[in-house]
């Protein structure tokens, strides 16, 4: 694979593995036939984010090795996260002195290359070590979710902004009548006297599209939604939100004619919820949950590409929870950078694994009786 970034593009490239950092700790490379491909996946699977580049990204693109399509998608890669990152660390410095940008992938040379031109004839080469790899993919459809909404970066970046830097996880609650809430996420066991509880109201008129069938609300991780709408906001795109009942993945995708960004979130389960709308009468338009957890793991690290609808964006109208902004982009960029320091993800907890289902619940908890245990000795009462 060979493919040369130019001007602005370098800074968009850099942004996205910005935004893939926050996830996980090593980055899926793959190129193919629509562009490259760059994904990633956090620990406990329940965090998934690929980038998709097309061609019309780069200035040269070429999928396969010495001019070659042979081997087109064939090969695929890993690399880890913190080296890759390396590359990309100051994004005012690719933006200010790279002109461009050569990424070169040979599997007969062992070696992932990156080179930045900078200017006054600087080349700065970066050769990183690789491991080959299966194609990776999350299983998940945009269709199935019931609620669908869009809205531009600004507004959303500004929303979560009055969130702490700890804050793990965030609740979006969205009703039919027009009204988005969003709201700090507090454990079971902690007490609220204790803790700042952050509540942000939206109205409809925010949104440029706002679609809710009924009252939900859905819980996931702050930190990784965070990476996504400062790459949004960098690119000036608005972020869609796809989502259903609590216990069911949450999707967040950015779409632009050379870029396609999918981020798909793990929601916190509410098992007496999801209980009450199993007995209910009254049909519901979602698909039922599909169990993963008695199947191979590699059948859903293989690629099954799906497509965002191709809906057109309205002009955001203007916001009226937040007429103007406080700080420059220049500051809101070096926060986003500072954002990303935050150790760790939080646990699964009643996290729904994004490839493997449920987590068992207490009562599916296996117990081995003791009466099955073979005996190894007998009682010595009766000795002297």
């Amino acid at each position: 694979m060979k493919c040369i970034v130019t001007g602005g593009n370098v800074k968009a490239l850099g942004k996205a593995v910005h935004s893939l950092s926050r996830i996980g700790d090593e980055i899926y490379v793959e190129p193919l036939q629509e562009g490259l491909s760059l994904r990633t996946v956090n620990a406990s699977r329940s965090a998934y984010a690929c980038f998709l580049f097309a061609p019309l990204f780069f200035q040269h693109y070429q999928v396969g090795e010495s001019g070659s399509d042979s081997d087109a998608g064939g090969f695929r890669c890993k690399v880890l996260m913190k080296s890759f990152l390396a590359v990309f660390r100051s994004l005012p410095t690719l933006e200010k002195t790279v002109e461009k940008c050569l990424i070169l992938l040979s599997s007969r040379a062992s070696r992932f290359r990156v080179q930045l031109h900078c200017k006054y004839g600087v080349v700065k080469t970066h050769d990183l070590s690789f491991q080959e790899c299966e194609s990776l993919q999350a299983v998940f459809d945009t269709g199935q979710c019931a609620h669908a909404l869009r809205a531009p970066p600004r507004l959303l970046a500004d929303a979560v902004v009055h969130f702490p830097l700890t804050l793990a996880e965030v609740t979006l609650a969205a009703s039919p009548a027009g009204k988005v809430t969003f709201c700090s996420y507090l454990e079971e066991e902690t007490e609220p006297s204790r803790m700042m509880v952050t509540e942000l109201c939206l109205s409809e008129d925010e949104f440029q599209a706002f679609h809710v069938k009924e009252e939900t609300q859905v819980t996931f991780c702050l930190k990784e939604f965070r990476g996504l709408l400062s790459f949004a906001e960098s690119s000036n795109l608005p972020l869609n939100i796809h989502f259903d009942i609590p216990g069911r993945p949450a999707i967040f995708t950015v779409e632009d004619p050379v870029l396609d960004v999918h981020l798909v979130l793990a929601t916190l389960s509410e098992p007496d919820r999801e209980s009450s709308q199993k007995t209910s009468s009254t049909p519901k338009p979602f698909a039922p949950a599909y169990d993963f957890t008695s199947d191979d793991m590699d059948a859903y690290m293989i690629a099954m590409e799906t497509t965002g609808d191709g809906a057109e964006r309205a002009e955001a109208p203007p916001s009226p929870t937040f007429p103007t902004r406080r700080t420059n982009s220049d500051t809101r960029e070096s926060e986003s950078d500072h954002e990303g320091t935050v150790p760790g993800t939080p646990p699964q907890k009643r996290f729904r694994s994004l490839f493997f289902g449920s987590v068992l619940s207490p009562s599916q908890t296996l117990v081995y009786p003791s009466s099955s245990q073979e005996v190894l000795a007998e009682d010595s009462e009766g000795e002297a």
